[in-house]
């Protein structure tokens, strides 16, 4: 990335490069929130209106999570270990919920 690209300002004062930024962390919390839309619970940034429920993607979220998990085994810092489990853990009692 150019460093013009870098000092291009968001609307909320943040360079792009800032907003790209993508860590683990972000990675899975991207996951979930998707799965979280899936479950109906959130709603589309650019609509406002909540998904329909479709828990066959939210379980593939869930595989996915699970399969990062089972991937990283070792190579993760104890927050996001924790994040990890966390989430896998909230979104599995979700679907339970539903199902």
């Amino acid at each position: 990335m150019s460093d013009s690209a870098k000092t291009v300002k968001a609307t909320d004062g943040k360079t792009k490069s800032e907003l790209l930024k993508v860590d683990f962390s972000t990675f899975v919390l991207s996951l979930s929130t998707s799965a979280l839309y899936h479950l109906g619970e959130l709603a589309d940034p650019t609509t406002g209106k909540t998904g329909e429920k479709n828990l066959v993607l939210v379980r593939q979220t869930i595989d996915t999570l699970e399969l990062l998990q089972e991937k990283t085994v070792g190579n993760l810092e104890p927050a996001e270990a924790n994040l990890l489990n966390s989430l896998i853990y909230e979104l599995r009692m979700k679907v339970v919920k539903e199902s």
